[in-house]
């Protein structure tokens, strides 16, 4: 969760007054301060190649784009959004994201604007590899993220945030001319056993998968008075809930044998354990950055954690809170229970008038 004050936590509890900005940017330059919205929303999945995206609609007509250089056009412009709670003090604003403008487009005559946006990943990902690409002379995994994303973006901040910033040697690996960069970079850092995204402030993060049960609680959600849940429903499903994981590597490159491994769920309790009533779910995973017996051993295991989540997905819709980021960890107290989640997915509105659905994924029971 993006750091905020105490006094805006407690606030999230109360009426309050909320406080939007959206600023464009076209090669480093403020273009377009403060500009006037009158509906938009900030879409954050962990699931997503593009962590968040963004969309909006402007009614003042003058920002229709005709030009490359306008304010809302498509070439390299760029907005930076916020969303804050408005003090006798002064405004406390909490990024959003920096997006790069898609597809901006209205009625010539009547309006309204409307467009749409994505942060930087997509800019790694168009940026397709040109000519065969390798890992060769960079020691480390993080050494040949950084040389992957600094090639397109040469001044991109890359921070490792995994437990004790772990950094493993990367094997060698090759993607052809055509391949995609940014899988290759989400390639490199599955074999880290980490996730990458780029967050509000528009750093590439590297992070480790979020557990429920280790996790600090950043939030909690509870019904009633005082509390910011809204609603909330939910949904069993088996869709991505695996009860194995085939991890195979075969590099080529390196000049190694092909290895594999397999991690089950064999807890005798678990509802989705290898071999009960669930079935055999398994899911294959393979890439020539798996080189050793082990890598692959440690990587299976390190997956199983995240595809055995409990079946049960709960939507809820709560106050909105923009300083939430996918993957943290929320306690939510409903219905007389008090459980452990990992936020999903969620949709943050930059009006007051707009929902704030949360999908929740790996429910635990809160015990203290």
């Amino acid at each position: 969760m993006h750091a905020i004050t105490d006094l805006f936590r407690q606030a999230l509890t109360s009426s309050h007054q909320i406080v939007t900005r959206v600023d464009a940017y076209y090669d480093g330059e403020l273009t377009a301060p403060d500009i006037p919205i009158a509906d938009g929303a900030v879409s954050v999945d962990r699931g997503s190649k593009t962590r968040r995206s963004l969309s909006l609609t402007v009614a003042d007509l003058s920002y229709l784009p005709w030009d490359a250089t306008d304010k809302l056009a498509v070439y390299g412009q760029q907005l930076v959004v916020s969303r804050g709670i408005r003090f006798t003090h002064g405004d406390e604003m909490i990024p959003l994201g920096t997006f790069r403008i898609n597809e901006p487009q209205g009625d010539v005559h009547e309006g309204p604007v409307t467009l749409t946006g994505v942060t930087a990943e997509a800019t790694v990902s168009d940026d397709l590899f040109m000519v065969p690409t390798s890992t060769r002379g960079y020691g480390n995994c993080v050494q040949a993220i950084e040389f992957l994303i600094r090639q397109t973006i040469p001044d991109a901040p890359i921070v490792n945030l995994t437990s004790g910033a772990r950094n493993p040697v990367c094997p060698v690996a090759t993607w052809d001319a055509g391949a995609n960069r940014w899988d290759a970079v989400v390639q490199i850092a599955t074999a880290m056993r980490a996730e990458i995204f780029v967050d509000v402030i528009g750093r590439f993060v590297l992070v480790d998968l979020p557990d429920p049960l280790t996790a600090p609680v950043v939030w909690d959600i509870a019904e009633g008075e005082g509390g910011t849940l809204v609603s909330a429903s939910r949904q069993m499903s088996r869709t991505a809930v695996h009860n194995a994981v085939v991890v195979s590597g075969e590099n080529s490159a390196a000049d190694t044998a092909p290895v594999s491994a397999v991690a089950y769920d064999n807890e005798p309790t678990s509802p989705t354990r290898w071999g009960g009533p669930y079935g055999r779910v398994p899911k294959t995973y393979s890439s020539s950055l798996v080189a050793t017996q082990g890598d692959a051993q440690s990587l299976a295991n390190y997956m199983l954690a995240d595809l055995t989540a409990p079946n049960v997905q709960t939507s809820i819709s709560a106050i909105p809170n923009p300083a939430l980021e996918a993957g943290d960890c929320i306690r939510v107290s409903y219905a007389k229970r008090k459980e452990l989640f990992i936020a999903q997915s969620f949709t943050v509105p930059l009006t007051a008038e707009g929902a704030f659905p949360i999908t929740l994924r790996g429910g635990k029971e809160d015990v203290e």
